[in-house]
C-alpha cells in the first residue's frame, strides 16, 4: 500500500535535496526509487531493471547528489566526483536537466556538466577546467576528453553510473567504454540502470560491478490497461494513409501524439501526406543535427504541436551481422547518401512529456522496440493510448510480441480496434489524390529544403558566412523548393463524407441545427456519446461501429 512505502523524507536525505523533490511535485518515491535509494546510499552496486518511465534517472541522481553533498562537508577540494554515462546525446540533456533541478537549493555546492554533445572539444575545455562535481556525455567523448587531457577521474572519481546500459554496446560503445576504464581508479561505486537485461547488461556487469545488489522490478514492462491502452488493427499500405487520416483530421485521436515509421524518406512522404489536408507534424530523425532535434523534442513538450513523426532506425533494423544487414550496408555504401547519427534513438533516452497516444504507422521489428516506443507514454501517473498498423506480411511479429506481454490469465493485452472499414470509403478517393502529390521528386525537395534551413541556421557555419558573404546570399536567394503542391480544398471535409455517427463530433453545431430532422434512435445514441469536451473519453474507443441499434447504444453509454 502507497502508506506503507518508505518516503523521501525517511531515506536520510540532505535538507535541500528534499526541497527541490517537493518543488518538483514528487509526493512519494516510484517503486524503484525507493528500493534503490536506500542500497545506493548504503554504498552498494546496483544492476536495476525497471520499464520506461518508472523514474530511472532520479534513482540514481538522488543518491548520487547526496553522496556528493556528504562527501563536501569534509573535503572542501574541487573535483570531478561522478560519471554519467549515456548512450544519446538527447538523453545526456535530459540527464542533465534532471540533475539540476534536484541541485537547484544547492547548485553552489554541485555543479553539472553535459558533454554529450558533438561540440569541438577545445570549445568545452573551460567546462571541464572548472572541474564540475558531475559530468554527463557518451562514452566516446568523455574518453575523447580524458586523451585531450580536459578530464581526468584517475583520482577524484568516486561514482560511475550507466544509463539505459542495454544500448551502450549496441550504439557501438563498446571499445570505447573499455579504453575509459583504463582511466578511471580502481575503486568505485558503480550502478547500471536499464529497461531490460540483455547479454550486453550481463557483460557490463561483469566489467563494472562488484557484488551488486539486483533489482528487477516490475516484470511488466509496460503500465497495465487500467492506464494504458493497446489497439491493433489489421490493414495494408494505403489504408495505413487513409487510417491516419480519418484518426486525426476527424478527431479521433487527440493530445500530444507520436507517430512511429520505419526510414527517413517515409517520415517525410507522411509529413508531405498529413500537410495535404493541414495536418501539421513535424519529423525527427537521425539526419538533423542534435541541437535541432532538442529544440524540436522542446516545442513539441511545450506544445507548440502535438504530431511528431519519429524515424527510429537502431530499432528497425535487423540484429548487427545478419544478411539483411549485411544486404542493406552494401546497398547504402553503393546509394551514399548522408551519414546519420549512430547515437539516434528516437523511441529511447528521448524525454517526451505527456505524450496521449503512440501509433506505430510501421511496426517495429522486435519486442524490445516495441516496449520502448509504447513507454513514451502512459508514464508516471498519466493514461495512454497505443495503436499498432498490422500488414499481413507482419502477423508473425504481431503473434511473438502478443506472446511476450500476455498475461498471467493467457488474455492478449492488444485489443483488435474494431470498426468498419467501408464507414470512411469516401474518404479514400481524396487520399488517392494527395498520395499522388506526394512524390519522390518532392520528399527530395522536402528533405533538401529541411537541409537548407539547417545550413542556414547553423552556428558553426555562421563565421564562414561572416568571411563569404556572397554564399550566404545565393543559399538564400537559391530558387525556392516545393515539396508537394496543396489544395487548399482539401483542408475542410463536406459534411457528406463524415459517417453519420461521427457528425456530432467533427462538426457539432451543424448536427444540433440538424438534431430535429435526424430522428433515427441508434444516430441519436451514438451522437450523445460523443462529447468533444469530455476529458475522460478515450479517443481511440471513439469510432467504433459493431453494428446494430442496441450495440450502438451500450457504446455510447461505455463510453
Amino acid at each position: 500500500m502507497a502508506s506503507e512505502r518508505l518516503q523521501f523524507h525517511e531515506m536520510g536525505l540532505d535538507d535541500r535535496l528534499l526541497k527541490a523533490v517537493a518543488d518538483l511535485g514528487w509526493s512519494q518515491p516510484t517503486l524503484i526509487q525507493e528500493k534503490a535509494v536506500p542500497l545506493a546510499l548504503e554504498g552498494k552496486d546496483l544492476l536495476a531493471r525497471a520499464r520506461t518511465g518508472s523514474g530511472k534517472t532520479a534513482a540514481y541522481a538522488v543518491p548520487v547528489i547526496q553522496h556528493i553533498l556528504t562527501s563536501k562537508q569534509s573535503v572542501r577540494e574541487q573535483a570531478v566526483r561522478a560519471l554519467v554515462l549515456v548512450p544519446t546525446k538527447e538523453l545526456g540533456q535530459q540527464v542533465q536537466t534532471m540533475m539540476r533541478q534536484l541541485t537547484s537549493f544547492c547548485s553552489r555546492d554541485i555543479r553539472v556538466a553535459d558533454i554529450s554533445s558533438k561540440a569541438d572539444v577545445s570549445s568545452q575545455r573551460p567546462i571541464l577546467m572548472e572541474k564540475p562535481d558531475v559530468v554527463v556525455g557518451t562514452p566516446s567523448r568523455v574518453l575523447a576528453h580524458i586523451n585531450a587531457h580536459n578530464l581526468d577521474l584517475q583520482a577524484s572519481l568516486e561514482v560511475l553510473v550507466v544509463d539505459e546500459a542495454d544500448l551502450i554496446f549496441s550504439f557501438g560503445f563498446e571499445a570505447d567504454l573499455k579504453s575509459l576504464l583504463c582511466h578511471l581508479p580502481k575503486i568505485y561505486q558503480s550502478f547500471l540502470m536499464s529497461a531490460t537485461f540483455t547479454e550486453d547488461v550481463q557483460a557490463l556487469k561483469e566489467l563494472l560491478l562488484h557484488n551488486p545488489v539486483v533489482l528487477k522490478l516490475q516484470g511488466s514492462q509496460l503500465p497495465d490497461s487500467s492506464r494504458l491502452q493497446q489497439y491493433t488493427i489489421k490493414c495494408e499500405e494505403e489504408d495505413k494513409f487513409l487510417l491516419i487520416y480519418t484518426l486525426l483530421k476527424l478527431g479521433l485521436v487527440r493530445g500530444k501524439t507520436l507517430l512511429f515509421v520505419g526510414a527517413v524518406d517515409r517520415s517525410y512522404r507522411l509529413k508531405l501526406f498529413l500537410e495535404q489536408f493541414s495536418i501539421p507534424a513535424c519529423v525527427l530523425n537521425s539526419e538533423l543535427p542534435v541541437q535541432s532535434r532538442c529544440h524540436i523534442i522542446t516545442q513539441f513538450n511545450q506544445g507548440f504541436y502535438d504530431i511528431i513523426i519519429a524515424t527510429d532506425e537502431q530499432s528497425l533494423s535487423p540484429p548487427a551481422g545478419s544478411s539483411q544487414t549485411k544486404g542493406k550496408e552494401k546497398k547504402n555504401a553503393n546509394k551514399g547518401g548522408k551519414a546519420k547519427d549512430k547515437e539516434f534513438g528516437v523511441s529511447r533516452g528521448v524525454d517526451f512529456q505527456n505524450v496521449a497516444n503512440v501509433i506505430n504507422f510501421d511496426f517495429p521489428l522486435t519486442v524490445e522496440s516495441y516496449i520502448h516506443r509504447v513507454g513514451r507514454t502512459a508514464r508516471a501517473d498519466n493514461q495512454g493510448t497505443a495503436l499498432s498498423f498490422i500488414s499481413h506480411t507482419e502477423l508473425p511479429l504481431l503473434a511473438e510480441l502478443e506472446e511476450a506481454l500476455s498475461t498471467d490469465n493467457s488474455e492478449s493485452v492488444l485489443k483488435p480496434y474494431q470498426f468498419r472499414m467501408e464507414e470512411i470509403e469516401g474518404f479514400r478517393y481524396r487520399c488517392r489524390d494527395a498520395m499522388r502529390a506526394v512524390t519522390k521528386q518532392a520528399v527530395r525537395e522536402a528533405r533538401l529544403k529541411e537541409i537548407k534551413q539547417e545550413l542556414l541556421n547553423s552556428e558553426k557555419l555562421k563565421t564562414y558566412f561572416d568571411d563569404n558573404p556572397r554564399d550566404l546570399q545565393l543559399l538564400r536567394h537559391d530558387k525556392d523548393l516545393h515539396p508537394a503542391v496543396v489544395k487548399p480544398h482539401m483542408k475542410n471535409i463536406p459534411d457528406y463524407l463524415i459517417p453519420q455517427t461521427l457528425r456530432g463530433v467533427v462538426n457539432p453545431l451543424s448536427s444540433r441545427r440538424k438534431r430535429r430532422r435526424i430522428k433515427a434512435p441508434v444516430e441519436g445514441a451514438v451522437r450523445s456519446s460523443f462529447k468533444k469536451n469530455d476529458p475522460s473519453r478515450n479517443p481511440l474507443k471513439s469510432f467504433r461501429y459493431t453494428g446494430g441499434r442496441n450495440k450502438a447504444a451500450k457504446a455510447g453509454k461505455s463510453s
